[in-house]
């Protein structure tokens, strides 16, 4: 019975020697692969995965360690998603803590339905407590930080309001806009028309975007929809004076000329047939949809009447009238 006491009294301070000498470790500042170490944390993301995506982007020790640590404490499952950073110092109790209270919400970043890059570039510019990492980058540049295989990260962040910290990197933060981005894009390529004209979801993202440049009206989106499908399916030119508007760049100054159509560039949809070769702007979910799926329409033809809305048209002849009536010099 001595013996049992004895064996008994040593597996309990061993006991007691690894729960201390965790508790030790919970406290002791992590070792970080850099002087700072940001993660943005997706919902859904199981917390063995933060604990690997953690140490991926820089806090050096095993995953599995951290892991543990989340699961022992009993706080796992309280992780909440969102933009993350440390720096030097912190410890694995205070890095679990930040997450369980979630961020701090300083600022958002607002990203509008319609912008193109070049508008979202600004945004960011002008983002108080956003580190800006983006003005220094080429697009090709900022695309491959984003983790895109484009040449331009036109098109792919998705149009919603992001929240983040003080300190955090806009690449952080724009990388959950691109996540978004490409989980819309897949649930509206899901949902695409049996005789949908397209091919990838790469090429729905591009038509999306000219259908959010061109609808003055959010009744009319999935007419003007299926007008550009309509166009695509018999090898028509888009003729979108959007698609000719982001070609000209900088020097369009405001008012779109004949001469401007004329103009031939890789975006002009009137000099040349089929999609741009690549988004004209970031458009949101509604344009995703209905580019996927339209309305059902004979229509070849629209024509803006001036407050807002289309008037949408099978052939050319009642396209002419229509533009007579409200539009004359032309539209699409």
């Amino acid at each position: 019975m001595k013996l049992m006491k004895k064996l008994l009294a040593l597996l309990l301070l061993a006991g007691l020697a690894a729960a201390g000498a965790a508790w030790w470790w919970t406290e002791q500042p992590l070792p970080l692969r850099g002087t700072r170490v940001e993660l943005s944390i997706e919902p859904g993301t199981s917390p063995r995965e933060v604990a690997e995506q953690w140490v991926q982007a820089g806090v050096d020790v095993p995953a599995e360690l951290l892991y543990q640590w989340f699961r022992w404490s009993g706080q796992s499952r309280k992780i909440r998603a969102g933009s993350y950073e440390i720096e030097a110092g912190v410890s694995p109790k205070a890095l679990l803590d930040k997450m369980v209270r979630g961020e701090q919400v300083l600022e958002l970043l607002r990203i509008i339905d319609g912008w193109n890059l070049r508008q979202v570039r600004e945004a960011v510019a002008k983002a108080p407590g956003l580190r800006n990492t983006l003005a220094s980058m080429s697009d090709a540049q900022a695309a491959a930080a984003l983790g895109l295989s484009e040449n331009t990260p036109e098109g792919w962040l998705f149009p919603d309001s992001y929240a983040y910290s003080k300190g955090v990197s806009d690449i952080t933060v724009l990388k959950r806009a691109r996540a978004a981005m490409q989980q819309r894009l897949a649930q509206a390529w899901e949902q695409r028309a049996p005789d949908s004209p397209l091919k990838s979801p790469a090429e729905l993202l591009v038509l999306a975007s000219v259908v959010e440049k061109e609808t003055g009206q959010a009744g009319d989106r999935g007419l003007v929809a299926g007008v550009f499908n309509n166009r695509l399916r018999i090898g028509m030119p888009l003729q979108s004076d959007p698609t000719v508007i982001y070609g000209l760049g900088a020097s369009f100054d405001g008012n779109l000329r004949k001469a401007d159509l004329l103009a031939d560039t890789p975006w002009n949809t009137y000099t040349r047939r089929g999609l741009p070769p690549t988004p004209i702007a970031m458009p949101g979910a509604r344009a995703l949809l209905t580019a996927a799926k339209p309305d059902k329409t004979d229509a070849l033809y629209f024509v803006a009447r001036g407050d807002g809305s289309s008037v949408f048209s099978g052939s050319l002849a009642d396209h002419n009238r229509a533009v007579n009536q409200f539009q004359r010099g032309g539209s699409r």
